[in-house]
C-alpha cells in the first residue's frame, strides 16, 4: 500500500484523475449546448436542412403531400430562434451540471403582405406560376376542418392547377388572416366597478390591409362561408364565429347607427386604429373615435347586418339566439335610423327640413363630402331611404341609391321572419316586425315609381341613383350592392303588386326584363364606369377613377350569369369570359386585388382584400352546382 501511494505512482494517479474529470466535463458541456437538447441557436448559424427537390410531374402539386414530404422550393425558410430555456440543476458527484431545458418557441407568423412578398412555393403547375400564400395552420386566425375538407375535395373538381391555386389561396383568406380577435362581451357594474365576462360571443374581422371592421365588408367576408355553416354550440365552430359577428354588428349599430366602420371591441385589448380623417370629417351627430373608425352613412351597412342575421337563422334554425343579447335593440336602431332618412329636403310648406344626419369633409376629392353644407343634393320623399354614401365609401350624387335600397328592403323582409318568432318573449318584436315590413314595402314602391327609367338604347333600366324629383344617375359601381348584383340578393323574389308606374300602368313590374336591360347597359361602354382594356374589362367606379376595373365586378358578372333572371343565353361562354379575365389580372400574385388598370395588370390596388377573395370562392362553388360551370372547372386554362 505504501508503494501504491509512492511519489511516482501518486503523480500518475493524479494525472489520470484529472484526465477523466476533464473528459466528463467536456462531454457534459457538449451535450448541454447541442441543438438537440434545446439550447439557443445563434441567429444566422443554423438553417433547417434542405432536401433535394424531386422532379414533379407536369401539373402536379406537392401541397397534396404531407408536410414532411413536401420539397423545399423557391422560398427562403423562415427562421425562428428561441432565447434559450430555463436551467435545471442536477448533482453529479460533488459538482452541479447545468442542463438547458427546452422552452416551446411560438411560431413566427408573418403579416399577409410579408408572406406574399416572399412568394412561397411550390408554384402552381400552370403557366401563371401562382405562389402558395396560405399561412401555415398554426398561424391561421381561424381553423375550420370543414373548409380544409372542401378545399381537398375541390382539388379533384378543378383540373387546372392555376385555377385551383387561385381558389385555395383566395377562398380561405378571411379565415386564414382576418379574424383578428374572438372573445366574449364584458359587463361592468357601475356601482362597484366589477367586471364580469358574459356568454355573448364577439368576433372582430378586419378588411385585410386596413385594421378596422367595416359592417358591410365583414358581413360579406363571412357570408362567403355560408355553405359551411351548421348549427353548433362549440366555441371553435363557424356558427360561434358567425354569432360573434352578428353580436358585434348589433353592438356597433346601437352605438352609432349611421357609421360604417368600427374599432376593435375594448374587450380585445387591441388599441384603436388612428384615422387621420377624423379631424377632417364632421358628421352630425358626432362619434367617439375610440369606438368608431370612420363614419359615413351607408344604408348597405345596415342591410349587411340583416343579411348575415337572416342567413344564420335560415341555415341553423336557431331563433333563440336572436333573443338573448342585443339583436332586437340593434334592429330597432337600424329601422329608426333608416326611417328618419326617408324625409325629403322640403316640408309641404316649402321649409327646409332638418336631416337626421349630415356630413362635411375637408378634402380635395368631391366624392369625400356632401354639398349644401352636409345635406347633399335635394330629395323628394318617395318611400326610399336616403343614403349619403355608396358601398365604395364615395358620396352619392342623388341620395336614393337604388341597389342599397333594394338590398335593405329584401333583408328587412327576410329578418322580419326572425323578429316574428320573438314576439312571445320580447314586447318590441311584434311592432318591429310590422315596422320592418312596412319600411320594405315603402322602399319597393319608391323603386318602382322613380328608379325605373327609359334608356334610349336599352329600354327600361334601373337607375343607380334617383332624387324623387325625376333626376336619375345612370351608371353602376363595382361595389356590392350594385345593380349588376341584384340577383345575388334576389330582390325580385318578394316583389308584390306595384303601384301605378310613370306610364300609368299598374300591376307587377317585369323585373327580369328590366334587370336584363340593365345588365346589358352596365356591361357596356354606355356605363360611364365600365373600364375596358386588354388586361380587364369590368365595372369600376369613382373610388379609384376611370380605367380601373374591379375584379370583383367580373366575379359578380359571372355569378349572376347563372341566375335565370339574368336571361343569359350562353352561360358557359359568359362565365368563361369573366373567369379568364380574373385569372389573368392578378399580376402573378395568386389572389384577388381591389382594382386593376384595364390596360396594365401590374397596376393594381390592395394586395390583401378579403371581400373580393371570398366572392371568388363563392363563384367557384356556384359553378360546381351548374353543368356549364362544371365543364369550365374540368377544362384547362393554359391556352
Amino acid at each position: 500500500m505504501a508503494l501504491l501511494f509512492g511519489g511516482q505512482v501518486r503523480t500518475r494517479l493524479v494525472a489520470l484523475a484529472l484526465f477523466l474529470a476533464l473528459t466528463i466535463i467536456y462531454f457534459h458541456s457538449y451535450s448541454a449546448f447541442s441543438f438537440e437538447r434545446g439550447a439557443p441557436i445563434p441567429p444566422g448559424d443554423y438553417e433547417p436542412p434542405r432536401q433535394p427537390a424531386e422532379e414533379e410531374p407536369e401539373g402536379s402539386d406537392p401541397y397534396d403531400r404531407p408536410l414532411t414530404q413536401r420539397p423545399v422550393q423557391d422560398a427562403v425558410p423562415t427562421k425562428a430562434y428561441g432565447a434559450g430555456g430555463p436551467v435545471a440543476h442536477s448533482a453529479v458527484g460533488t459538482g452541479a451540471v447545468e442542463v438547458a431545458v427546452p422552452t416551446p418557441t411560438p411560431p413566427v407568423c408573418l403579416r399577409f403582405e410579408q408572406l406574399q412578398a416572399q412568394r412561397p412555393g411550390p408554384m402552381s403547375g400552370g403557366k401563371r406560376k401562382f405562389p402558395y400564400v396560405r399561412p401555415p395552420p398554426e398561424c391561421r386566425t381561424f381553423n375550420l376542418p370543414s373548409l380544409e375538407s372542401l378545399i381537398a375535395r375541390m382539388k379533384t373538381v378543378i383540373k387546372d392547377p392555376d385555377l385551383f391555386r387561385l381558389f385555395e389561396n383566395s377562398y380561405p383568406n378571411t379565415l386564414d388572416t382576418m379574424i383578428k380577435w374572438r372573445g366574449y362581451a364584458v359587463t361592468r357594474d357601475e356601482a362597484s366597478g366589477e367586471e364580469k365576462e358574459t356568454d355573448e360571443e364577439l368576433t372582430y374581422v378586419i378588411t385585410g390591409d386596413i385594421d378596422a371592421m367595416w359592417l358591410r365588408d365583414s358581413a360579406s367576408q363571412i357570408y362567403s362561408y355560408l355553405p359551411l355553416l351548421e348549427k353548433s354550440d362549440s366555441p371553435s365552430s363557424l356558427a360561434s364565429l358567425w354569432r360573434g359577428l352578428v353580436n358585434a354588428h348589433a353592438r356597433y349599430i346601437i352605438i352609432s347607427p349611421y357609421c360604417h366602420s368600427f374599432q376593435p371591441p375594448p374587450e380585445s385589448g387591441i388599441p384603436p386604429t388612428h384615422n387621420g380623417a377624423y379631424s377632417q370629417n364632421h358628421p352630425m351627430p358626432a362619434y367617439n373615435p375610440q369606438l368608431v373608425f370612420d363614419c359615413k352613412w351607408e344604408l348597405d351597412s345596415l342591410a349587411s347586418f340583416l343579411q348575415v342575421s337572416a342567413a344564420y337563422h335560415q341555415r341553423t334554425g336557431d331563433a333563440a339566439f336572436f333573443g338573448k343579447h342585443n339583436w332586437v335593440d340593434a334592429v330597432e336602431a337600424a329601422v329608426d335610423a333608416a326611417g328618419a332618412m326617408r324625409l325629403g329636403t322640403y316640408a309641404d310648406d316649402g321649409k327646409v327640413q332638418a336631416s337626421a344626419w349630415t356630413f362635411t369633409g375637408w378634402t380635395n376629392r368631391g366624392s369625400e363630402t356632401l354639398t349644401n353644407d352636409g345635406l347633399g343634393n335635394p330629395s323628394r320623399a318617395n318611400g326610399m331611404v336616403r343614403t349619403a354614401f355608396r358601398p365604395s365609401d364615395d358620396a352619392c350624387i342623388y341620395q336614393f341609391l337604388t341597389p342599397a335600397n333594394m338590398m335593405f328592403a329584401k333583408y328587412l323582409e327576410e329578418a322580419s321572419h326572425v323578429m316574428e318568432q320573438l314576439k312571445a318573449a320580447n314586447p318590441k318584436a311584434a311592432n318591429l316586425t310590422k315596422a320592418m315590413r312596412a319600411l320594405a314595402a315603402g322602399i319597393r314602391e319608391g323603386v318602382d315609381r322613380d328608379a325605373v327609367v327609359p334608356h334610349r338604347d336599352f329600354g327600361d333600366i334601373f337607375a343607380y341613383e334617383v332624387d324623387g324629383f325625376g333626376g336619375a344617375n345612370l351608371m353602376d359601381d363595382a361595389n356590392i350592392p350594385s345593380l349588376l348584383a341584384m340577383p345575388l340578393f334576389n330582390y325580385s323574389g318578394n316583389a308584390g303588386a306595384a303601384p301605378a308606374g310613370k306610364g300609368g300602368k299598374g300591376g307587377k313590374r317585369d323585373y327580369a326584363e328590366i334587370y336584363q336591360n340593365t345588365r346589358r347597359f352596365v356591361l357596356s361602354p354606355a356605363n360611364p364606369y365600365y373600364s375596358k382594356g386588354p388586361a380587364l374589362a369590368a365595372v369600376g367606379g369613382p373610388h379609384l377613377g376611370p380605367g380601373k376595373g374591379w375584379p370583383m365586378a367580373a366575379v359578380v358578372a359571372a355569378m349572376t350569369a347563372f341566375d335565370p333572371v339574368a336571361g343569359v343565353g350562353d352561360v358557359e361562354g359568359a362565365v368563361e369570359e369573366q373567369l379568364r379575365m380574373v385569372l389573368d389580372s392578378t399580376a402573378g400574385s395568386g389572389v384577388m386585388h381591389e382594382s386593376v388598370n384595364a390596360w396594365d395588370e401590374h397596376d393594381w390596388t390592395r394586395a390583401w382584400f378579403g371581400w373580393a377573395n371570398g366572392l371568388f370562392g363563392e363563384l367557384i362553388l356556384r359553378m360546381e352546382k351548374h353543368e356549364a360551370g362544371r365543364a369550365l372547372l374540368a377544362k384547362s386554362w393554359q391556352d
